[in-house]
């Protein structure tokens, strides 16, 4: 039988290395890989659907899953997750200094349906009784103009969002003081610049970061994996194949980042670093599966409809394909 000659889009992480290098291979399949970050890949993955496998935002994926429009069917190969305690930017000559002095404020975020800021909402809602609806956000571009909703969204009233002008971006409105905070996966030029009255709600996210986990055993999730629904629909074995390979590949990830002759990242105390990460969180650090992420699905799935992004809770079942979710699939080791 011949393979199925497909492409294949993602960030080049240490986890899909494996994947990408020709070590592990996808069962059944040629693959094209491209190595894109999500700002260039997502735009593309919701707006013309240019990839066979992908990563998806998770946040987009529960909102296009269950409003019925979704283009993909996900994989619970969760290849990005990212404590998002440090993602939160603030006016510090506003009198903000915990997460309930937010209420009221107005907060930028680039797109609202993004899921660092699915988290960061749920975390405000949950830990600190801040509610989305208590907060007037803004959408836009972060270091330049011109960024939109990666694909449409329509919020109740009781949510004001609002775009900011076409020729502005949310950091530069920080730094003018335009906005009172921010949320950002990715760090604001103001910030890194030492912009005046500009800083981090939480100054060292790490102990709060260590903490939440601690008090939760959540660690958010940010992307999966999914491949095109009509190749899944043609093919029902390929998820389950896409599945097995990204376990192969993160299990050699595991291995590799705890060797000590040499190191597999740029990072020169690697061996504190991973022994700190066990303390906390243990030595299987990155579950797969949806079984084994269960808590965070249902979080993100309650919070998108309490957020306003779903048209309702949703159940894990829908974001994933035929017998996935179900299946017992091993966290530690492939199946």
């Amino acid at each position: 039988m011949s393979k199925l000659s497909l492409s294949f889009a993602s960030c080049p992480y240490d986890r899909l290395n494996p994947i990408i290098s020709g070590r592990v291979p996808i069962e059944g399949c040629d693959v094209n890989f491209f190595p894109l970050r999500p700002e260039e890949l997502f735009p593309r993955v919701y707006a013309t659907q240019d990839f066979d496998i992908t990563e998806l935002s998770a946040s987009s994926h529960i909102l296009t899953s269950l409003r019925g429009d979704a283009h993909y069917v996900g994989v619970p190969a969760f290849v990005s997750r990212v404590f998002r305690h440090g993602d939160i930017y603030i006016r510090t000559d506003r009198g903000i200094r915990s997460p309930e002095d937010l209420r009221g404020r107005i907060v930028g975020v680039p797109e609202y349906q993004m899921t660092a800021a699915l988290w960061i909402r749920g975390l405000l809602s949950d830990e600190y009784g801040v509610k989305t609806s208590e907060i007037r956000w803004r959408n836009g571009g972060l270091q330049k103009p011109g960024r939109t909703e990666r694909t449409p969204i329509t919020l109740p009233p009781s949510i004001e969002l609002k775009s900011i002008p076409a020729d502005k971006s949310l950091s530069g409105m920080l730094a003018d003081g335009e906005i009172d905070a921010l949320i950002t996966a990715v760090r604001p030029n103001c910030f890194t610049q030492k912009a005046p009255h500009v800083g981090r709600l939480f100054p060292d996210p790490r102990p709060a970061e260590e903490a939440y986990y601690r008090k939760t055993g959540l660690f958010p999730i940010m992307h999966m994996m999914g491949v095109r629904r009509s190749i899944a629909e043609a093919h029902p074995w390929l998820p389950g194949n896409i599945l097995k390979a990204c376990l192969q590949a993160r299990n050699i990830a595991l291995e590799e980042i705890k060797l000590t002759a040499m190191f597999y990242t740029m990072l020169p105390w690697l061996p504190d670093d991973v022994s700190r990460a066990e303390a906390v969180m243990g030595p299987n650090m990155w579950p797969y599966g949806a079984n084994a992420n269960s808590k965070e699905l249902e979080a993100m799935l309650r919070w998108s409809f309490e957020q306003g992004l779903a048209p309702r809770l949703g159940t894990i079942e829908e974001l994933f394909g035929p017998g996935l979710a179900e299946a017992r699939w091993d966290t530690n080791h492939s199946p």
